[in-house]
């Protein structure tokens, strides 16, 4: 209950120009790049990571808060105006965003997406702030065999989630522990797979990897792609959007159902939960039963606000989940938890049980800045400038990815002050590059870096504590819950999997 005072009471630090300022200039940056297809909230994190290093923490994780909230959010603008998702969480959106634009409902439509991106993230924001202190005591039973299987169990889940690709998501997964292995033994002091180079010894630090992965890797995924910037300009220059139109009638309201919000707000939040799962299965999962529990079915691709009011109220209650694992156990929920976690470590805030406990006034402000986004921000942003953030699509895109691979350099240098790690970020982002253009996920490798060096640590501890018994991750009980829970997860699936919904696919 302190924490949750706590939070709330950090709502004064929001009348500081200066942190109201980061607030509000990293929620329009974040909707600006999730708007922007091929753009994403994750690559506009990294490349202003750099400069939290000139912030103090609580307006660092404040501006970190927007950004995640308005990356959610953003993407629901081209995706209902034009067809282009600017971020994969809107591609259910799209799907009756697309038809409400034919019908030259674009405004409304838009107007339906920022109400339920507003309760999403309230709700989910809310439910953080509620369950994080709860989460917090339980995960003190936790002990060091029982750490390890929560680990594994982690990234098991992020590799089996890859659907159809399983296989290539693992490697993904081990060539990320691999990295995460170079430098000095994690117990012994010894240098590991350094070759003689003694710039590896500290290892390949987190910064360059992040950029590397995310920004350098972007770029140049953009270089190599088919454009067709001339027809996505014509579909923007049709789109007539006026202030007044973006409000949704309380007759749509009513008939949409609060229940319907909730429920998204619900399975978004949840699905927040699981490491790797993101925004993008949440608004999908809640598409699916609404249209499951729907008396009209057949309306829905067709232009049916409901379906974008569970497709938006679902990947922002995420937000909220997915800082469950990151907050509690230093377990990222997603790609932009994973960059959120970076914040922290290199504040010197280690996530963990005693987080809420120990430092509970650095992570109060992050969480009501989540709050004051979703619950201010998304409206009033939407309604202010939602008619000009479609024309963004025109900017040329020579000119705003060769800025972006500017900022990476420049950021990775500054975040290090080392060329070594500057050539590692254009290393790392070769590597990414290569491995989207395969079809491997590069969000399991990045997990796989993140969660290795604890995963190695609790592992050995656990097998020294137990005399080289493997068998303690069984028989100690909160190991074997999370054994068991990996079990269930790989059934539903790997060996059992889900149905097809044809409403959905049509």
């Amino acid at each position: 209950m302190d924490f949750i005072f706590q939070v709330f009471g950090s709502f004064s630090l929001l009348l500081d120009p200066f942190n109201m300022t980061y607030v509000v200039l990293g929620f329009v940056i974040g909707t600006i790049f999730a708007a922007i297809p091929g753009l994403t909230a994750t690559l506009a994190m990294a490349l202003l990571l750099p400069l939290t290093y000139s912030l103090n923490v609580e307006t660092a994780l404040m501006a970190c808060a927007s950004i995640y909230m308005a990356g959610m959010c953003g993407g629901s603008i081209t995706a209902t105006t034009i067809n282009i998702p600017g971020a994969p969480s809107s591609m259910m959106t799209a799907l009756d965003g697309y038809p409400m634009q034919q019908q030259g409902k674009g405004a409304l439509a838009l107007g339906h997406a920022a109400l339920g991106s507003m309760f999403g993230g309230a709700v989910g924001a809310l439910l953080l702030i509620a369950v994080a202190p709860f989460v917090a005591e339980l995960s003190l039973l936790v002990k060091t065999t029982g750490k390890f299987s929560l680990l594994a169990f982690a990234l098991i889940v992020v590799v089996i989630a890859q659907r159809g690709q399983v296989a290539k998501a693992g490697l993904a997964a081990c060539i990320g522990l691999m990295l995460a292995t170079v430098g000095l033994d994690a117990m012994e002091p010894i240098t590991r797979f350094t070759y003689g180079n003694s710039n590896l010894t500290a290892g390949i630090a987190l910064m360059p990897v992040i950029i590397g992965t995310f920004a350098i890797a972007e770029v140049l995924m953009q270089a190599f792609a088919p454009g067709d910037e001339l027809a996505t300009k014509a579909a923007a220059d049709k789109v007539k959007i006026r202030r007044r139109d973006f409000i949704p009638p309380w007759s749509d309201i009513r008939k949409i159902g609060f229940v319907c919000y909730f429920k998204s707000c619900l399975i978004g939040y949840f699905v927040g939960t699981l490491p790797g799962a993101g925004g993008s299965m949440g608004s999908f999962l809640a598409y699916t039963e609404t249209v499951r529990t729907s008396d009209e079915p057949e309306t829905f691709g067709k232009g049916n606000p409901k379906g974008i009011v569970a497709s938006e109220s679902a990947n922002n209650a995420v937000c909220g989940g997915a800082m469950v694992p990151m907050l509690t156990f230093g377990i990222p929920g997603d790609p932009i938890t994973a960059i959120m976690l970076g914040v922290l470590v290199i504040n010197g805030i280690q996530p963990g049980p005693q987080l809420m406990a120990d430092q509970a006034g650095l992570i109060a402000p992050m969480l009501a800045a989540l709050l004051f986004s979703a619950v201010f921000l998304i409206p009033l942003t939407l309604y202010l400038i939602g008619p000009y953030f479609i024309k963004i699509v025109s900017i040329r895109k020579d000119v705003l990815y060769a800025v972006i691979a500017l900022l990476a350099i420049v950021g990775s240098y500054v975040a290090t002050y080392s060329t070594f790690q500057m050539f590692m970020a254009l290393a790392m982002g070769v590597l990414a590059f290569y491995l989207r253009r395969n079809g491997f996920p590069v969000i399991t490798m990045l997990l796989g870096y993140i969660l290795g060096p604890n995963l190695e640590e609790f592992l050995r501890r656990s097998l020294a504590l137990s005399n080289g018994d493997p068998t303690t991750f069984v028989t100690n009980m909160d190991s074997l819950f999370f054994v068991l829970l990996t079990l269930v997860f790989v059934y539903f699936l790997v060996i059992r999997k889900p149905a097809r919904n044809p409403a959905v696919e049509a």
